[in-house]
């Protein structure tokens, strides 16, 4: 069990729920903002369609809409889990895609590059 505390009010990445590649299209399908915490380098090699991109250590609340589910994602999931647990502590509604990234290309999802061009996730 990951007993790590994020930043801001205390919440471990533990507490943060999880979804799986298929919930995590719903969500976003639903309205759901899918955040990509990964380095822009990463993000450019491929990333889900309609992601933002905003490194971990760029991530910035405010910059974030309050009125919609946040759906964070990485590589494999410990820096979307990251995220995730310090959204949850500012209050936001927030669900971090177990596997990250890796997960949603292994699941078959669409993975592209910023021109709309196939992308690739390392160690997919």
């Amino acid at each position: 069990m990951n007993t790590e505390t994020s930043t801001g009010g205390g919440v471990e990445t533990a507490d943060v729920p999880q979804v799986d590649p298929a919930e995590a299209t719903r969500l976003i399908h639903d309205g759901a903002l899918l955040v990509d915490v990964r380095e822009p380098d990463e993000f450019a090699a491929g990333h889900a369609p309609g992601a933002v991109n905003m490194p971990l250590e760029q991530l910035d609340p405010d910059a974030l809409p309050r009125d919609r589910l946040i759906v964070t994602t990485c590589r494999t999931g410990h820096r979307g889990a990251k995220a995730a647990a310090r959204l949850l502590a500012a209050g936001f509604g927030v669900r971090n895609l177990a596997g990250g990234m890796t997960a949603w290309a292994n699941a078959g999802l669409p993975v592209v590059r910023a021109d709309g061009s196939p992308g690739t996730i390392a160690g997919a």
